[in-house]
């Protein structure tokens, strides 16, 4: 029996998918379990849209940008980021590692953006990716 290439490729991504979505479940069971009762507070209208903003640019952050969304707004982030910073920039997260990984696309090499750079880059990726949430909500 062959395993052609695309399959190989396939099965990757999916388990690639699994990892990140298993990250994500476990963030949120630690956020789930330091939730106390009496934590619960009433937000005004204002409030609550500025939690979901944030609760969706945080997912675009955690997931979409990692997995390669062709999500328009995921794609106009990216290119703002890019024409910023003047290089090509790929996100992923490393297996079994909590940290997003960025990095620096110079042709067909790739190289890790640390340090203070990298935080840089973070800060500006979560104002840009809280921006475009905010303009795109109704």
């Amino acid at each position: 029996m062959t395993i052609k290439p695309f399959q190989v490729q396939n099965m990757l991504r999916h388990y690639g998918q699994h990892l990140d979505q298993g990250r994500r479940m476990a963030r949120y069971r630690m956020l789930l379990q330091r939730a106390s009762p009496e934590d619960v507070v009433n937000l005004s209208q204002d409030g609550r849209r500025k939690q979901l903003v944030e609760k969706i640019a945080a997912e675009i952050m955690d997931s979409l940008m990692v997995s390669g969304s062709s999500n328009p707004v995921v794609l106009e982030i990216k290119e703002e980021l890019e024409r910023e910073f003047g290089f090509g920039m790929e996100f992923r997260y490393l297996p079994l590692e909590p940290e997003l990984q960025i990095l620096r696309k110079e042709g067909e090499e790739l190289t890790e953006v640390v340090g203070e750079e990298k935080q840089t880059i973070l800060q500006r990726f979560w104002r840009i990716t809280l921006a475009k949430v905010n303009e795109t909500m109704l």
